[in-house]
């Protein structure tokens, strides 16, 4: 069975919509880095001075592999994420259910 991870990362969220377009190859390799480690989906939310990222992965331990590894913490970090402090990290069995759309 996979699991949801939901991330929050303070920072520039300014800087980061503008990486949105401006390092869109980046984050194609990233993805495509992910998927090969147990990566099935993901996708990114902007509040207020935090970065949502909503992913779905195979394993809890694959996830913290590839998003703790010190190139992709230095990516956040370029994009305007706060690496000075962790990320707040929710972690749940996936499950399907009759209302899911």
């Amino acid at each position: 069975m996979s699991v949801l991870i939901i991330t929050t990362v303070k920072g520039d969220t300014a800087k980061f919509r503008q990486s949105l377009t401006e390092r869109a190859g980046e984050y194609e390799k990233i993805a495509a880095d992910a998927r090969t480690k147990g990566g099935i989906h993901h996708q990114f939310g902007i509040g207020d001075g935090t970065v949502i990222i909503v992913d779905e992965w195979e394993t809890v331990e694959q996830f913290q592999q590839f998003f703790s590894a010190p190139e992709l913490q230095a990516f956040v970090a370029a994009v305007g994420g706060d690496t000075s402090s962790p990320p707040q990290v929710i972690v749940g069995e996936a499950t399907h259910s009759a209302d899911e759309f």
